[in-house]
């Protein structure tokens, strides 16, 4: 049983054809899209491996069943930097080597991201952490990730914060 879903990746709308109505998002976004930035680490919404924004909300993809997201706007880790350069997440996490291995930075960086939109992150380095502990680094980069976050939240426009509901 084929089913059609129709949202907008990364800013570009997508018709998708799904052959099973069992695919998760994250599946569709890797085989369909070949979007392979958010990663199947645990596969059980654990480790954070996976999360992606779906209309700005923080979700972890592999929990996700794609014909939920009929109409929804995903934005993966390929959609975050522009033509004017990397996002300043992705910057502040250069800045304080908040990376080691790299394959939780995806899903890190984009949970970020749904923080500080979500006007979550603070100033206190312990909020941060409360608020990224769906996110596991295996290396133990956490320090730099902290440090990363707080920076980037006060570099990022005010405009951009903002309620989620």
């Amino acid at each position: 049983m084929a089913i059609s879903i129709n949202l907008t990746v990364n800013g570009q709308p997508c018709d998708i054809m799904l052959e099973d109505p069992r695919v998760t998002l994250l599946d569709m976004l890797r085989e369909h899209l070949h979007l392979t930035g958010a990663k199947k680490g645990c596969d059980r919404g654990q480790c954070g491996a996976c999360t992606v924004l779906v209309d700005g909300r923080r979700i972890n993809s592999c929990l996700t069943l794609a014909v939920a997201m009929d109409g929804a706007e995903i934005l993966t880790v390929e959609g975050i930097a522009g033509d004017a350069g990397l996002h300043p997440v992705q910057e502040a996490f250069i800045a304080h080597d908040a990376l080691q291995c790299g394959f939780c930075t995806p899903g890190q960086i984009m949970s970020a991201i749904g923080m500080i939109m979500e006007g979550q992150a603070g100033d206190e380095p312990e909020r941060v952490r409360e608020c990224m502990s769906g996110n596991l680094c295996r290396c133990g980069a956490y320090l730099g990730i902290t440090e990363a976050v707080l920076e980037a939240q006060m570099r990022v426009s005010p405009a951009v914060h903002r309620s989620v509901a």
